[in-house]
């Protein structure tokens, strides 16, 4: 099984439609997915997990209630999930994260990437909407390092891949490390 988060509207099921062909329903506010909506593809069940944070026009015991209902999802299914592709906003991730941090606040995606790190679920953070970033290195250097990471890009080249979902940009990239991430597990096993 292979999962996809993040908070809303970062495009995760525009991601799951460019790389599947598959149509997943998308809208253009956040919180248009609720409840996972799963897919066949490949032989491997795909999985558009409904986006946490906020959410438009969504009160907050409910935005609340589907955080906790995400988390349940993962952890009952930690053991099936071969990968979770975690789709971040390139253009205001650092932007947020900063505000969360000012607050004194894990920020989510943070918060996030480090659950996914402590089931061992591998992951690969998709940082989305390419299109829309100014100096893409600087940015996923600094991502690195608020993810709690240390090291730059060419240290985490297979992790951190910068995509737009909405124009297909980088998306074979992003596809090739998938495929490359959910054959390891065989490898070690053979």
């Amino acid at each position: 099984m292979i999962i996809f988060v993040g908070r809303s509207n970062v495009g995760k099921s525009t991601l799951i439609y460019r790389l599947t062909g598959k149509d997943v329903r998308r809208g253009k506010r956040p919180g248009v997915t609720r409840k996972p909506v799963e897919l066949n593809w490949r032989n491997r069940r795909i999985v558009d997990m409904p986006g946490f944070g906020f959410m438009s026009g969504v009160p907050k015991r409910v935005q609340e209630k589907i955080k906790r209902e995400i988390v349940r999802f993962i952890e009952e299914n930690a053991d099936e999930i071969e990968l979770a592709v975690l789709v971040i906003d390139g253009k205001s991730a650092l932007e947020i994260i900063e505000r969360w941090e000012k607050r004194g606040e894990i920020p989510v995606d943070v918060e996030f990437f480090q659950f996914l790190q402590e089931l061992e679920i591998p992951t690969v953070v998709a940082v989305n909407k390419l299109d829309k970033m100014k100096n893409v290195e600087a940015t996923i250097n600094r991502l690195i390092e608020k993810f709690g990471l240390s090291g730059t890009w060419a240290d985490y080249s297979e992790v951190f891949i910068p995509i737009s979902a909405k124009f297909g940009t980088n998306i074979e990239e992003l596809k090739k490390v998938i495929e490359k991430r959910l054959r390891e597990p065989q490898e070690r096993r053979e």
